[in-house]
């Protein structure tokens, strides 16, 4: 026991440390915080949301009419029960688990195979004691769970489910700490003890009837709150009647259930009329329904985080409050104001000037303690467009379409007949007047004998729609025309006239003639432009580009309106968008935009409107109302809050078809992806629900060599992968902020099958068996290799010893050709020979024949005839002698073995002095020797030509010795 209240004093020093350590936030109570709607449209599930829980890792789960409804900050996801019962109760255990129950249903959801699977403990309930109707709250202590339905409560321990009765129904089962409660139908409260049921002392049904919530209170109390008896105190004796303002209010619309919110705030939601939240002494600080951001006045459930946010699971949707947030909306439902221009709080008084007049309402100033409702109305004869509302020395100005108006309370006066007063300044010229911009031009007031502002004059010689004005260290006027074209006038000294006027444009360094607005910052004068902000120079008389201000400002450079926040601060209006920006630090600019984008567009384009209430808190006018931004409710700081890390959502097969393949990302197992289902897409989302910017980073190791781009998207799809280990990393940034946290998922894209490792191993045996038979072909090879060898290396030898044998014949058939040569040399030399020795005989038988013809005899007389015919016979037989012919005919036809065949065999008809003749002209003889071999006349040898040619057939234009030396 001592050890118990040993444990139960750490736990209660270290609630009291983490209490104190957590900041102690105040809500507002004028107007409400940030409401945001999650539709039935958008979570794609039932209308009724009956419980709400989240896990360990961030994520929520609703109890829904159609299943278990889980988010994340970006997907909703919906799991259906076995028989798709409705989801009454829902418990996110420490340990992960997710505990349900329906109705004849409990059990839990837990991660199998990757995805989240549902395990029923229906069948450890008792036999006796079997599930028969809803379970409609669970509740944990440790390693117990406790189910409770009207009939029984269940506990589930150590994998056995125990059941406890009563003889008569319960209602529903509280939990406060480690500490039970329950109410017995008519017969009070009950606290549960171990297996037990303890009244509760001093509850009768008097004072503990439809106990539908009980939260701990102030010095151990207890503060329960009943369906239509209002809230009690219980001290652990007695029970006592909570008179507070709030009592009423339950009692009405029936309180329903109740959270506690903040460490001192609670919040309870009812039946018919939304929630509302109180403080511990029982005053309304905050009251949100349908009226004011709420989906549905039905609460059926309320769940407190610890980033403050407030859960609300309705009749028909969800809702996000957002508890401490610096923003406070005030919405025109009924439409009963229409579209706000400008908004104000003067003398304890809220002013809407809006399209259709001057509305106001009594305004709290610094009520914390109390919910400060509005009910403005209109002011009489300010019917109209209002356009402007400013105060200037305690005296409110109204800028209408009407003319100009000084507001008292509920009263206009009307100051000036000047039609649409857009803008309204004090010159700090000395001399105590104001200058407006109207539609026609300027406008002068000066205050009258009771110090009130009146209409002075109208500045003659301008009337342009002046939609700025703003005056500069010279004390020209400058004005920006309504829509085209910007103004430098100088007015006379009594302010009655324009005496000079200069218009600048693109000549001047402009960017353009259009939207050029007119402002002061730190008493400098800047213009906005659709290129950023200019400055002038008065000395060039030209516009140049301020760089300087615009690098620094970003997306804001092309900002179309400035509003003085005060104290170095300003407004930057950028078509619907708003950032507060600080230059308080010399040479420093920050930005802060992000806590805003909820109000992205809802404002009036061109004619934004905020106040300033005081140093920190500003109203903002809306489309449809206003909105309070309160500088010192900044959101926690994100290096202080225990952030979650960013989830992996999803794991989808996106090969052909959508397959989920894991709805976890940090699995026991590395998760492997067959090859052929390459193409995977990763969702992620970071648990984190307040209004911020959050984005993301992602770098997929094995893939890529570097983090991606920031981005918003919250899915990557990665396709083609090729076979290995890869790591998924992610993390998140808010509000451009880092947070330290990475996430990694581990996954293998397996092999290709044909790379896997039962193909590697058959690629092995068959490498092996490849190996034995091309063994043993290369063998088979070898050999008949080395029988091809050896006949190739025959066949050479062969055909070698045959190339010898040839080349020795030719050898021997060159040295018999060479010796025929030689031979055939000596016999032409000897043909030669013979025929020029038979020449030479004729020729010597010739003189010798002339000279006889020439003898005489003793006497000096010639020869006798007949011994000179004697003579002449001789030597005639010596020259046509046939032996000589023979014997040159033998030497020629060995020469010339064929010539003589080859002849007559062409030309039978040769005799044989042509035949003669042939050879002579073969030999290549002259006609002389040729007439000496033939005993003729060098004539005859011509004539003997001639015939021959014509024998022979010989063309005219072939040499007749060529012709015989070609047979």
């Amino acid at each position: 026991m001592k050890n118990n209240q040993g444990k139960y004093l750490i736990l209660y020093i270290l609630f009291a440390l983490i209490s104190l350590a957590a900041k102690a936030d105040d809500i507002k109570s004028i107007g409400v915080p940030y409401v945001q709607n999650y539709p039935k449209s958008l979570y794609l599930s039932g209308n009724q949301n009956w419980s709400i829980s989240k896990g360990k890792s961030g994520i929520l789960y609703f109890g829904n009419a159609q299943g278990l409804l889980t988010y994340d900050g970006k997907y909703w996801q919906q799991y259906k029960l076995p028989n798709r019962q409705i989801v009454r109760s829902v418990l996110a255990a420490p340990s992960g688990i997710i505990y349900t129950g329906g109705f004849g249903e409990l059990g839990y959801w837990s991660y199998k195979n990757d995805k989240l699977t549902y395990s029923s403990l229906t069948k450890l309930v008792p036999q006796r004691n079997p599930v028969k109707d809803e379970i409609w709250k669970i509740c944990s202590d440790g390693k117990k769970v406790i189910f409770q339905s009207f009939s029984t409560i269940y506990i589930y321990e150590n994998n056995k489910v125990k059941a406890i009765t009563s003889t008569k129904p319960f209602l529903f089962l509280h939990q406060v700490g480690k500490r039970f409660f329950v109410e017995v139908l008519s017969s009070g409260l009950f606290e549960l003890k171990g297996d037990q049921l303890i009244p509760l002392k001093g509850s009768t049904p008097a004072n503990s009837t439809d106990v539908l919530s009980i939260l701990p209170y102030q010095q151990d109390k207890l503060l329960i709150g009943t369906s239509k008896d209002g809230l009690f105190l219980y001290n652990g004796q007695t029970f006592s009647q909570f008179n507070t303002p709030a009592n009423n209010f339950l009692k009405t619309f029936q309180l329903n259930n109740g959270v506690k919110v903040l460490n001192k705030y609670y919040a309870y939601g009812t039946i018919l009329n939304g929630l509302i939240i109180i403080d511990e002494q029982g005053n309304v600080v905050q009251q949100i329904n349908k009226s004011s951001g709420l989906q549905n006045n039905t609460v059926l459930s309320l769940y407190a985080d610890q980033d403050q946010n407030l859960w609300a699971g309705l009749d028909n949707g969800i809702d996000r409050i957002e508890l401490n947030s610096p923003l406070y909306f005030y919405f025109d439902k009924t439409g009963q104001f229409g579209t706000v221009y400008s908004s104000l709080i003067y003398n304890n008084t809220i002013y809407l000037g809006t399209n259709q007049g001057l509305f106001y309402s009594p305004w709290k100033s610094g009520a914390q303690n109390s919910f400060n409702s509005f009910d403005f109305k209109l002011i009489p004869h300010s019917q109209g467009q209002v356009w402007e509302l400013t105060v200037i020395d305690g005296q409110l100005i109204c800028g209408h379409n009407n003319g100009t108006f000084n507001v008292t309370g509920n009263k206009l006066e009307k100051i000036s007949n000047a039609n649409g007063g857009w803008t309204i300044k004090k010159l700090d010229d000395g001399q105590d007047c104001l200058i407006q911009g109207t539609y026609n031009g300027l406008v002068i007031y000066k205050k009258d004998a009771r110090g009130l502002w009146r209409f002075h004059n109208k500045v003659a010689n301008f009337d342009a729609p002046s939609r700025y004005v703003e005056r500069d260290s010279k004390g020209d006027i400058w004005v920006s025309h309504a829509y085209k074209g910007l103004y430098k006038l100088t007015l006379s000294p009594d302010l009655s006239r324009v005496i000079a006027t200069r218009t600048y444009d693109e000549k001047n360094g402009l960017p353009d003639d259009y939207n050029i607005n007119i402002f002061k910052i730190e008493n400098n004068l800047v213009f906005s432009s659709d290129k950023g902000f200019y400055i002038y120079d008065d000395i060039s008389n030209r516009f140049k580009n301020y760089s300087e201000l615009n690098k620094e400002l970003k997306g804001f450079a092309t900002a179309n309106k400035i509003i003085n926040a005060g104290k170095a601060k300003y407004w930057f209006i950028n078509r619907g968008k708003m950032a507060l920006v600080n230059l308080t630090e010399s040479g420093k600019l920050s930005i802060d935009s992000n806590r805003f984008n909820i109000l992205d567009g809802r404002m009036v384009q061109y004619y934004e409107n905020i106040s300033k209430i005081n140093d920190n808190i500003y109203l903002i006018s809306v489309d449809d109302g206003f909105v309070i931004y309160n500088g010192n409710n900044n959101p926690a700081n994100l290096n202080k809050q225990n952030l979650p890390a960013v989830l992996i959502r999803k794991i989808e097969d996106i090969t052909d078809t959508y397959q989920v393949l894991s709805e976890i990302g940090n699995a026991a197992s590395k998760m492997q992806i067959p090859y052929s289902r390459n193409n995977i897409r990763i969702s992620y989302a970071l648990p984190y629900y307040r209004q911020a910017i959050i984005k993301f980073q992602y770098f997929l190791e094995g893939y890529s060599n570097q983090w991606s781009e920031w981005s918003t998207a919250s899915q990557k799809d990665f396709t083609n992968l090729s076979q290995g280990h890869y790591t998924f990393r992610v993390r998140a940034q808010i509000n451009d902020q880092v947070l330290p946290e990475e996430t990694t998922f581990e996954f293998q894209v397996l092999p290709p099958f044909y790379a896997s490792n039962w193909a590697i191993a058959f690629y092995g045996l068959c490498a092996i068996a490849l190996f034995i038979a091309a063994k043993r072909l290369y063998k088979l090879k070898l050999k008949r290799d080395q029988e091809a060898i050896e006949k190739k290396i025959q066949a050479e030898k062969e055909i070698f010893l045959k190339k010898e044998a040839e080349a020795n014949e030719r050898q021997i058939i060159k040295l018999q050709t060479e010796k025929l040569q030689v031979e055939l040399a000596g016999k032409n030399r000897e043909l030669a020979n013979s025929a020029m020795s038979l020449v030479y005989k004729n020729e010597l038988l010739q003189k010798l024949s002339q000279e006889i013809a020439k003898l005489k005899d003793g006497q000096g007389k010639p020869l006798s005839e007949d011994q000179s015919r004697k003579i002449q016979k001789v030597i005639d037989e010596g020259m046509n002698d046939e032996r000589d012919w023979h014997l040159f005919e033998g030497s020629f036809n060995e020469a010339h073995e064929n010539f003589f065949k080859k002849l007559k065999g062409n030309h039978p008809d040769l005799v044989p002095n042509d035949l003669k003749l042939c050879a002579y002209l073969h030999m290549n003889m002259s006609s002389k020797e040729m007439a000496s071999l033939l005993n003729i006349s060098l004539r005859g040898v011509e004539i003997r030509r001639y015939r021959l040619r014509k024998k022979l057939e010989i063309p005219h234009d072939k040499n007749l010795v060529e012709f015989l030396m070609e047979l």
